[in-house]
């Protein structure tokens, strides 16, 4: 028996027969492989495992950490410090990225184990038949060919072409985005039908929930279709956040600019006759002035505080420069089930007696309560045999872990435990007055289940199924009093409508009575039966879901639904969560497989449900959007969402009922399941984002102000009123004690009220472009007037520098009170109060005391001590400058008012 090698190539085969899919896997379904062949075949296709990609090792982070613009700015700064005998500066420096790496590899945790997961999705035990005899082996030596048995209660360990299947039902979720189990079945069927469509396939990593089947094995490793989701996730590229696109190409302008500046500085001052040294120490100055250098550090920091406070508010940052993107979001793509659902079916409106009555609750927990037009409502003697079918006709079990509830066998059949228990009704107790006697299995071709119960006066037949199947064989139906009644179908399709059109699973339950001796059969099922009601069923929508949802459209987000499941069914839930308005579109995964990339943005623009998509739909929705500028957040807990989750400029999560592949492709992981957190992390990425800005606001004009400084004194031919290690000391303990105090700023109340930054805006506005220009003018002007007046009236030329350095450092304290909002003017900042500006001012003022003072100071600085009135005059320029700062800052946002007005 040879292995044929076409069999290493894709087959549609849901389109062959039982007997042609054996025949071209070269194997009698009898007998099964034999060994020998089955190790043969083993080397050829190779161990049914999934191939992780290697983890990065920490060189390889550390690498990337360092890869930053700005840190390479820092190293340049070291570099030439070194070489000029400044050890103090360049170990400062140094010292400065160092610390900087260190806190990003410790605070990204770890990274790449999504493939590991999706690994360890497909580890389980598997009966095989070998040589005629069944056996059970690791699902990992399966080979294409291998005869497979599955039972109720087992993972699917590969792809299989069914050959057989007894009430088979497998729940493909995780995989598909399908809610319901799906029955399977194993007749042929058409070529172009989605994954979740394919009915007489399983699939690897799926659950058996009910029945049993029997299979040859088609694809293994990383040829089964969890497998090809491994290759998307390992062909996705990381993404960068767009502060940090943004940052980088600021960066890159920056070290052009910085070099510049510093080179034409040097040129101008040898052209004017100046010492080439004393230039070369000046570039140096304005070098080491105009780069950030706290500005790596503070970015992390600020971002470290943001994951702490996700944290608080059950979101769990993988990622860390991803904390500020959900911030960004201008999309967010949601899969819908176990993310905008409960991911548990639940009975939600029965129609009996002529009434739909509405049933309140969530999940499998059984508690709620019955409503007619929103009044509470008695149980009808239509309702509760209604009840009672989907109670007796039953083989689920409900289970409670604490106070989680779940279910052990079908969902639906536990959605009619649920419903009943909610009435008051126990299976125990009932069938312990009519036991059940025999049933009659659900079967795909039959479309229905039936239980019958021995009574005092015969036997009662329960059936539940399908409304199409079940209608043709009733005669009757009940009225709300239980009064038997003829079958009206006209009324019993209005119903049916009714329900299915709100986006329903509609099942039939129905009775009838059969003498007391009677054996049920399938024949006694073809008429004379007693129509008792109709179960409307959904996967139903969290509550909280709803109100996130419309928090986000009120923030500007667009949301937009992307599932697996049914159209119908989509289009609903999207309407019932305000996604879309009663006239929106839903676009099939079949339709969006033949549209080219134009026309796939064009209905990305307008559509926000999309349904039968598969993971490759998935990822291409995705790259679309991201093509249209958008920032993409990606939600999502199966391994069908992995791909996508990672493409995602930020990948969120379900941490509770979600895959480890899910969470280890995401850069967020939620742990309480509830996309209501999705809300909160927007809040609270928006303030971070926001802090980062204000911390480049304050930052950017101090070192612009000390490279002006430095230019005017080269240009003026004068001495530079700071040294390049004095400034080396304003920018780093400034930065430290001032700057990082804007990353605990709470965040703005506005924060929820606008719309989404747009991506392709520049990091820094227009508008505040011109404040931190006018901020740097103000501080060269303070700086460089205090540095002449100080020599003018006879201070040394350490006094004078020491005077200048000073007042560098106390128009950043106060302008650090200005930059706790960039929209109001500080006076009307009502917010919670920041403690940490007032301890970092606090800190900085003795730290000045200090550096002003203290011998070994004024040693390592070249500082000098100062009179009384040196300080007043200090203290005073800093008032000042932040008057004529918050006053032009006033001016703008009433020009602003005006043009909005």
């Amino acid at each position: 028996m040879m292995f044929k090698k076409p069999l290493q190539t894709m087959h549609l085969w849901h389109t062959l027969t039982p007997t042609q899919t054996t025949a071209l896997l070269n194997v009698d379904p009898r007998v099964g492989l034999t060994e020998s062949e089955a190790r043969r075949r083993l080397r050829e296709a190779g161990p049914n495992q999934l191939q992780a990609k290697p983890a990065r090792t920490s060189i390889q982070r550390l690498v990337d950490q360092l890869r930053q613009p700005l840190v390479w700015i820092l190293l340049v700064a070291a570099a030439v410090t070194a070489v000029l005998g400044q050890w103090v500066d360049a170990l400062v420096i140094t010292a400065v990225v160092s610390l900087n790496a260190a806190m990003g590899l410790m605070l990204e945790g770890k990274a790449e184990a999504a493939l590991a997961a999706l690994a360890s999705a497909v580890t389980c035990r598997a009966t095989v038949l070998r040589a005629g005899v069944y056996q059970t082996i690791s699902a990992a030596d399966l080979v294409p060919g291998d005869i497979v048995q599955i039972d109720a209660g087992e993972q699917v360990p590969a792809d299989l072409r069914l050959l057989n299947a007894i009430e088979l039902r497998v729940t493909e979720a995780s995989l598909t985005g399908e809610s319901a189990p799906i029955n399977k079945q194993t007749a042929p069927l058409l070529p172009d039908l989605a994954l979740a469509d394919r009915n007489n396939l399983v699939f690897a990593g799926t659950l058996v929930v009910g029945g049993q089947g029997l299979g040859a094995v088609t694809q293994t490793g990383n040829r089964t279709e969890v497998g090809k989701i491994s290759g998307l996730l390992a062909s996705t590229t990381e993404t960068t956040t767009p502060t940090m696109r943004k940052l980088d190409a600021f960066s890159r302008i920056l070290l052009k600019v910085i070099l510049g500046v510093a080179l034409v500085t040097f040129a101008m001052g040898v052209w004017r006759g100046g010492h080439p040294f004393d230039l070369f120490m000046a570039a140096v100055a304005l070098t080491v002035g105009a780069i950030p250098e706290g500005l790596p550090a503070a970015m992390t920091i600020t971002l470290a505080i943001g994951v702490a406070r996700m944290a608080k508010r059950r979101a769990i940052v993988r990622k860390l420069p991803s904390v500020e993107t959900l911030g960004q979001a201008t999309v967010i793509c949601s899969d819908k089930t176990g993310t905008l659902t409960e991911n548990a079916m639940t009975v939600q409106a029965i129609w009996a007696g002529g009434q739909i009555v509405t049933v309140t609750g969530q999940g499998y927990t059984p508690k709620g309560d019955f409503l007619m037009e929103d009044a509470p409502q008695l149980i009808s003697s239509a309702l509760k045999e209604t009840l009672l079918a989907g109670l007796l006709c039953n083989n689920a079990h409900l289970t409670q872990e604490g106070n989680q509830w779940g279910v052990a066998g079908d969902p639906t059949e536990g959605a009619l435990l649920t419903v009943a228990a909610k009435a008051g009704l126990d299976r125990a107790t009932v069938e312990a007055v009519i036991p059940r006697v025999f049933e009659i299995p659900f079967d795909s071709q039959r479309q229905f289940m039936a239980t019958a119960h021995t009574t005092g006066d015969g036997v009662a037949v329960y059936i539940k199924g399908a409304l199409e199947r079940l209608l043709p064989t009733c005669e009757a139906m009940l009225s709300s009093e239980g009064e038997v009644l003829a079958l009206n179908p006209d009324s019993v399709d209005h119903a049916a409508q009714a329900l299915t059109s709100q986006g329903f699973r509609v099942l039939a339950m129905a009775r009838k009575h059969l003498p007391e001796d009677s054996t049920l059969t399938e024949q006694h099922l073809t008429h004379g039966l007693v129509l008792l009601g109709l179960v409307g069923m959904m996967d139903p929508p969290r509550l909280s879901a709803i109100r996130a949802i419309e928090s986000c459209i009120k923030a500007g987000i667009q949301v937009k639904m992307i599932t697996g499941d049914h159209p119908g069914t989509a289009l609903a839930i999207a309407r019932q969560m305000g996604i879309t308005g009663p006239d929106g579109a839903v676009l099939t995964g079949h339709i969006l497989a033949h549209m080219d990339d134009a026309a796939l943005a064009e209905q990305v623009r307008q559509v926000h449900v999309f349904a039968r998509v598969e993971p490759e739909h998935k990822l291409r929705l995705v790259k679309s959007l991201q093509s249209l500028g958008e920032v993409v957040a990606m939600t999502g807990d199966g391994v069908n969402d992995a791909p996508a989750l990672k493409q995602a400029d930020i990948g969120v999560a379900m941490g509770r009922g979600g895959t480890d592949v899910a969470k280890e492709a995401a850069d967020m992981v939620l742990t309480d399941d509830n996309f209501a957190t999705i809300t909160a992390a927007i809040e609270e990425g928006r303030g971070i984002h926001d802090n980062l800005i204000k911390f480049l606001a304050w930052t950017l004009p101090t070192n612009a102000g000390e490279g002006l400084v430095v230019l005017a004194a080269v240009a003026a031919n004068t001495q530079l009123p700071i040294t390049p290690l004095q400034i080396l000391w304003i920018n780093l303990s400034t930065a430290i004690l001032l700057g990082l105090s804007l990353a605990f700023e709470p965040v703005e109340d506005s924060a929820m009220r606008r719309p989404p930054r747009d991506p392709s805006t520049p990091i820094l506005s227009r508008p505040l472009l011109w404040q931190l220009g006018w901020v740097s003018l103000l501080m060269l002007t303070s700086a460089f007037a205090l540095f002449e007046w100080a020599q003018h009236v006879g201070r040394t030329l350490e006094q004078a520098q020491t005077m200048a350095a000073n007042a560098f450092v106390a128009i950043e304290a106060a302008y650090l009170f200005s930059c706790r909002s960039l929209n109001v003017p500080v006076w009307h900042i009502k917010r919670t109060p920041n403690p940490w500006v007032w301890a970092g001012v606090t800190t900085m003022a003795g730290l000045q005391v200090l550096f002003t003072h203290l011998p070994s100071f004024q040693r390592l600085f070249h500082t000098a001590s100062i009179q009384p009135s040196d300080w007043l005059a200090i203290v005073a320029v800093a008032f000042v400058s932040l008057a004529l700062t918050e006053l032009r800052k006033w001016r703008q946002i009433s020009r602003a008012a005006k043009r909005l007005a």
